[in-house]
């Protein structure tokens, strides 16, 4: 509505507000405000003296400018020095004064011996590239006057970089920091809905050659669910190379991780520009997808709350201490999306005695659908069904520790009763693998939030802590490849802005060990005899019944911990083939295992009754290896 108003109001500004080129008052025309001449004198550089423009590099302008604005008055009263005024606040600060300044060189371009120079095409291409978004999250279209290839001029034609003053303070800004001082400059304030769209966004167009975002689905009430990707790739899967992802916000009220997960974007992108060595190979050797807010409708609600408390007159120190842990958990459906996903886990344990029923890839029964599955809840279960992801974590808030699957019991009855997984020993590690690196989770010193975990160092089996069913990590576990462990960041669900630079600074470490950690165990691909990757293919560890598939193109990803393992590859109507793997303790990226599979015929057909004097011929059956007898007349044998 508010945009809408805008808009007319620009409109009426464009053709109400047009100042009169004739009648001129005494000393306007001298003001150069207008004109009573009949004739126009030849254009002559003048003082620059546009207010919003008055900080640009050069003192001097020409009239008539780009946009035939023919004096200083005309250009003040048109709609695009009105845009420029209100910009800043339109896009909420984004692009920021890079928009005013660049606009200003339309308005008002530089003057050389009464000649006009006009800004660079490049410098426009460029702002747009990383600027679009911002005018996307508010559903406006991008400037007209701010046409690259209309009102901008080629390096070869002469131009100025409206920019470039800009530019210089900012390198200038970053060579004075201290070797000590972060060379990547994150804000850590809390973000909106709209401000995390638009930062993702902008983090995406600034990195565009490593990263792209993409949206895997809506809210109930239609909000985006804006995924961030990283790789050298991006926006593909390529051979052997791990999918993981960081998942945050699943409840509304525990914003930390969303809020930690945004500035690890913001941190991937600046470092690897910045040629910072780990990032670049993290980044060049792993597909990383984030996943900031599962629940930006939740979020809405709980940050109003947090608004509210900040009102000294509806202030309850006490009520909002008890409504952070429950305004805003739930989607706008009232449904709490870490309990509605398929029980698949109920599924296994009734089926657990019976010696062929798979422990993975369990299909989600019929009756699931019959229930409330929410908006956000299918998203997800057809994002982790179409990408094969390896690894993953679930960033919540209420508690210091890292849970791992089961998180339901194998006992109904039993509210905490240990129930690990076939993969318990590799879940410990990866769970150990962020709680370590985290400055104080796995300190038995630190001070937890009710709960104890000394004896386990910060970790612990999720079902063992406290049981429930329908989560996402038991239903990532038995019905994908994936691992997912949930991290609790701590006690204070919505902390104060003053904690979240604290809090980057504790849990950076461990978000990027966790990336890194996607590169444990084996991997490889799986062929048939003519060199062509077998999808779906399954690969199997002796003594573990959980097995993996191979992806469109054969490739497979298995976390393993160290050791030696019986590793065997099957697919249907292919031979099965085993392999003895060693992996030592001092290996720093998986081990490459492939396997060559050969077709198998699973019956042979039957060879009709034939007199002796027919001729053999042995021609191949559609099995690779396996040949059929074919009879014909005055044969004396088989010919090979």
């Amino acid at each position: 509505m508010q945009l809408g108003l805008l808009v007319m109001f620009l409109f009426w500004a464009k053709t109400s507000l047009c100042v009169p080129q004739q009648n001129c008052h005494p000393g306007d025309e001298y003001l150069g405000r207008c004109s009573n001449s009949a004739y126009e004198e030849k254009p002559k550089c003048t003082e620059l003296n546009l207010g919003y423009c008055n900080d640009m590099e050069y003192s001097r302008t020409i009239f008539p400018n780009i946009l035939g604005h023919r004096t200083r008055l005309e250009a003040e009263s048109g709609a695009e020095y009105l845009l420029l005024s209100v910009i800043h606040g339109l896009l909420n600060g984004e692009c920021s004064p890079e928009i005013r300044l660049v606009g200003c060189s339309v308005l008002a371009s530089p003057c050389r011996d009464d000649k006009m120079v006009k800004p660079c095409r490049s410098t426009c291409e460029a702002l747009r590239k990383d600027c679009t978004h911002a005018f996307e999250a508010i559903e406006m279209a991008w400037p007209y006057f701010l046409d690259c290839d209309r009102f901008f001029a080629s390096d070869q034609e002469g131009c100025f970089d409206p920019l470039a003053g800009l530019k210089a303070r900012q390198e200038q800004a970053l060579s004075s920091l201290s070797p000590q001082e972060p060379s990547t400059i994150i804000q850590f304030t809390y973000t909106s809905n709209a401000q995390m769209y638009s930062i993702l966004k902008r983090t995406a167009a600034k990195c565009s050659h490593i990263s792209h975002v993409y949206s895997i689905g809506r809210s109930t009430e239609g909000r985006d669910l804006l995924v961030i990707e990283f790789t050298n790739n991006p926006g593909q899967h390529e051979l052997l190379e791990p999918e993981i992802k960081l998942v945050g916000n699943m409840h509304g009220n525990e914003v930390l991780g969303r809020q930690l997960l945004i500035y690890l974007a913001q941190y991937l992108c600046s470092e690897y520009i910045l040629g910072n060595q780990r990032i670049q190979t993290i980044i060049n050797t792993t597909r990383i997808h984030i996943l900031a807010s599962m629940n930006p409708d939740g979020y809405e609600l709980a940050a109003s709350e947090v608004e509210d408390n900040n009102d000294p007159e509806l202030i309850n120190h006490e009520g909002h201490l008890l409504n952070g842990w429950t305004n805003g958990r739930t989607n706008a459906q009232n449904i709490d999306l870490n309990r509605n996903f398929p029980d698949l886990t109920s599924v296994l344990y009734r089926n657990r005695r019976s010696r062929h029923y798979r422990t993975d890839h369990i299909p989600i029964p019929d009756a699931y659908w019959f229930g409330k599955v929410a908006p956000e809840t299918y998203a997800v279960m057809k994002w982790v069904r179409s990408l094969p992801f390896v690894q993953s974590a679930s960033l919540h808030g209420g508690d210091l520790v890292i849970s791992y699957p089961f998180d339901y019991s194998r006992h109904p009855l039993e509210e905490r009763m240990f129930s690990p997984t076939p993969d318990e020993q590799v879940f410990k590690q990866l769970a150990r693998t962020y709680a370590d690196a985290h400055a104080t989770m796995s300190n038995n010193d630190t001070e937890r939030c009710g709960a104890s975990f000394y004896r386990t160092r910060g970790i612990i089996n999720g079902a063992l802590w406290y049981s429930f069913a329908g989560g996402m990590s038991d239903f990532n576990y038995l019905h994908t490849n994936c691992l997912e462990i949930t991290v609790e960041l701590g006690c204070d669900k919505f902390p104060s802005e003053a904690e979240l630079y604290p809090e980057w600074k504790r849990n950076k470490e461990a978000l990027l060990s966790f990336l890194e950690s996607v590169h444990r165990g084996i991997k490889g691909i799986v062929k048939d005899g003519n060199g062509n990757g077998i999808k779906d293919a399954t690969i199997s560890i002796r003594g573990v019944r959980k097995d993996v598939t191979t992806a469109e193109d054969g490739d497979y990803w298995r976390l393993l911990n160290p050791g030696t393992h019986i590793v065997t590859a099957t697919a249907k109507g292919y031979s099965k083939v085993s392999k003895r793997v060693y992996l030592p303790h001092t290996m720093s990226k998986a081990g490459r295992v492939d396997f060559v599979l050969q077709k198998v015929c699973l019956q042979s057909p039957a060879v009709p009754s034939v007199p002796p004097s027919f001729k053999y011929y042995l021609l191949p059956h559609l099995c690779s290896n396996i040949f059929t007898h074919v009879l014909h007349p005055g044969s004396r044998g088989a010919r090979y």
